[in-house]
C-alpha cells in the first residue's frame, strides 16, 4: 500500500497535465512531492534513500523545467534518476558486504550470494534500460511521452518484477507439516 501511495504525486502530475499543460503538472509535481515526502518524513522521522532521490530529482529537474519554462529539462528526470539508481545498485555490489538487492530483501527470502548477486545487476539492468526508454519516448513520441512516463514506466516495472518473482520462486522453501 505504501508503495501505491508514492504515485499520488505522478497521478497528479498526469491528470494536472491533461487538464492544463506541462507547467501546471510540473508545479503540481513539485508541490505535491513535497507535502507527500514531508509528511512521511514527519511520520517516519526518515526518508529511505530511494526517496531521498526521488525527491531531489523531482525538486531540481522540477525547478529547472518551471524556471527556464523548458519542459526538455522535465524530459531528463526520469532517465537521469534510472541511471542514478542502476548505479547505486552498481556500486553497492562493489561497497558494501551485501549488495542493495540482498540489504532490501533479505528479511524476506533467504538465497545464496550468487543469485543475490544477479538479482542486484538484473535491477541494475532494468534502470539502464528504463532509463533508456523513458529519454527514447521523451523525445521521440513527444505527445505521449507523459503518457509513457506514468503508465508505461509502471507497467515496465510490474513485468520485471513478475519476471523476478518467477526467478526467485525457485529458491523459496516451503515447509512440509507432518
Amino acid at each position: 500500500m505504501n508503495q501505491l501511495l508514492e504515485f499520488l504525486p505522478l497521478i497528479l502530475f498526469f491528470i494536472t497535465y491533461k487538464l492544463y499543460d506541462i507547467l501546471a503538472a510540473t508545479a503540481s509535481l513539485v508541490l505535491a512531492t513535497l507535502i507527500f515526502y514531508g509528511v512521511r518524513f514527519k511520520v517516519q522521522g526518515y526518508l529511505e534513500r530511494n526517496q531521498v532521490i526521488t525527491v531531489l530529482g523531482v525538486i531540481v529537474f522540477g525547478g529547472f523545467t518551471l524556471l527556464l519554462r523548458d519542459e526538455t529539462v522535465l524530459k531528463w528526470k526520469a532517465p537521469i534518476v534510472n541511471w542514478i539508481f542502476a548505479l547505486v545498485f552498481l556500486l553497492s555490489h562493489y561497497l558494501h558486504k551485501d549488495n542493495l538487492s540482498k540489504q532490501m530483501m533479505s528479511h524476506a527470502i533467504d538465497l545464496p550470494d550468487p543469485v543475490w548477486t544477479k538479482v542486484n545487476f538484473s535491477w541494475v539492468g532494468f534502470f539502464i534500460i528504463s532509463g533508456l526508454a523513458n529519454l527514447y519516448v521523451a523525445f521521440t513520441y513527444h505527445t505521449i511521452w507523459v503518457d509513457f512516463k506514468v503508465f508505461g514506466s509502471l507497467a515496465m516495472t510490474i513485468v520485471f518484477l513478475i519476471f523476478q518473482a518467477i526467478y526467485l520462486s525457485r529458491y523459496i522453501k516451503t515447509s512440509n507439516p507432518q
